[in-house]
């Protein structure tokens, strides 16, 4: 099977050394976002039906259900989490029912780790037995995603039913900027908005775990600038993982396809994933897959009559 990975480098272009995120804000507005969409009667609390100035949770009434003081609670707020035990994040994030992936982000972003293996600015390697797994996955789409959304190996049936990431600029190769700035994407996900959705929620995951990030605060930058749709979920503050669900996209040569996917953080790296999709047994999806495998990356060029990627 012939392979298509991003062998050839780390993105470079539109990825200009940026400034990092700032932590401090970061964590600021994440809490004011959480605070902000518990109302009283969500929590237990009463509501004397008093107008009140700021949407959900006072800081007062957030404190209490914490069990700190609510000049602890504002300092933390205002971004100043040094010294923060775990304890009082597990009691925030109670009261502000977090999720795992949200109480996740506040503890990266409250106590950020100062020794980390992997320094976020390396350059992302894709194991060759890895690669070599891609290449044995007749009929399956697959690829290997990491940092920044960065998609850093693929095989052939996945650039049949994606596009030949392999025709694209090393920089380009990145679901962010093929989602949000490529059209043709708009096209191919029929749940565009969620997929958006989902990519900026992993984006915020990153930016919690590496917020001195340059080339990440380059992308959010570039994107922002680019795109009011990522101006707008990005102001959300909202992080969530999803290891698995459908995919409903419409592909230019063969329709609509409802594919489930799987996505497998690696156990010796756990900034990259491998996401596999299928189709159910005996549908019209699983029809589809078996003429797109017969079709290859040939398959977008040859719905489109074009000698470049179709999406």
């Amino acid at each position: 099977m012939e392979r298509r990975d991003g062998q050839d480098g780390q993105p470079q272009a539109g990825a200009a050394v940026g400034h990092s995120l700032d932590r401090r804000a970061e964590l600021s507005e994440f809490l004011r976002s959480r605070r902000a969409r518990l109302k009283p009667e969500d929590v237990g609390l009463p509501d004397f039906g008093r107008h009140r100035r700021v949407p959900g949770l006072r800081r007062e009434e957030l404190a209490q259900l914490a069990g700190v003081s609510v000049a602890y609670y504002t300092r933390l707020e205002q971004g100043n989490g040094r010294n923060v035990s775990a304890e009082v994040l597990d009691s925030i994030a109670r009261a502000l029912r977090l999720s795992d992936a949200e109480h996740a982000h506040l503890t990266h972003l409250a106590k950020p780790k100062s020794h980390k293996k992997k320094p976020a600015a390396r350059q992302q390697q894709v194991r060759l037995a890895l690669r070599q797994l891609l290449d044995t996955m007749d009929g399956v789409p697959a690829y290997v995603v990491g940092r920044r959304s960065e998609i850093l190996a693929w095989n052939r049936m996945a650039a049949a039913l994606f596009g030949d990431w392999a025709e694209l600029p090393a920089a380009e190769r990145n679901w962010a900027r093929l989602v949000f700035l490529r059209p043709e994407y708009r096209e191919l996900f029929l749940d565009w908005e969620q997929k958006a959705i989902d990519i900026v929620c992993a984006l915020r995951m990153d930016a919690g775990c590496y917020p001195d990030d340059p080339r990440l605060s380059a992308l959010v930058g570039e994107l922002s600038v680019k795109s009011e749709e990522f101006r707008r979920l990005w102001a959300t503050h909202d992080v969530k993982e999803k290891n698995h669900g459908v995919k409903r996209l419409h592909h230019p040569l063969v329709g609509d396809l409802s594919l489930h996917y799987e996505s497998f953080r690696l156990t010796d790296d756990s900034d990259q994933s491998l996401l596999t999709y299928h189709a159910e047994p005996n549908s019209p999806s699983a029809d589809s897959l078996r003429l797109l495998a017969s079709w290859g990356t040939d398959a977008t060029r040859t719905a489109t009559g074009s000698a470049g990627p179709a999406l």
